[in-house]
């Protein structure tokens, strides 16, 4: 898909203060620097955007239709969402993690499978 060369007016100001605000957030924050509001914020806003930015056609939509779930698996990872969410569903459990089964092998003898053009 092609794009115009001209956005909405504001829209291309906009995207870049956004994109400014975004690097400041980044390098003031830092692993260690984020608290549960603050998160939730960020969260927000790129939920946003890519709500935004997936009114773009169908599959602009469907590239970006992954972020609310990441955003929201987040928060709920950071303990935002102990309880549950809005639905009333628990929060999902890690899987048990099963043993590897024990891997076998082709036998003895086993010589792999010979093509026409191999066996001239």
């Amino acid at each position: 898909m092609e794009l115009p060369d001209r956005a909405a007016p504001g829209v291309e100001a906009l995207a870049g203060t956004a994109a400014d605000a975004a690097c400041a957030l980044a390098d003031a924050a830092g692993p260690a620097g984020w608290n549960l509001a603050a998160v939730e914020d960020a969260a927000d806003a790129l939920d946003t955007i890519a709500a935004a930015l997936s009114g773009i056609d169908p599959e602009a939509a469907r590239l970006l239709a992954a972020i609310p779930a990441a955003t929201k698996a987040l928060l709920r990872h950071l303990g935002q969402d102990q309880d549950g969410d809005a639905d009333g569903l628990a929060p999902p459990s890690p899987s048990p993690r099963l043993p590897k089964p024990r891997r076998r092998g082709l036998g003895p003898g086993w010589q792999g499978v010979q093509s026409a053009s191999a066996k001239r």
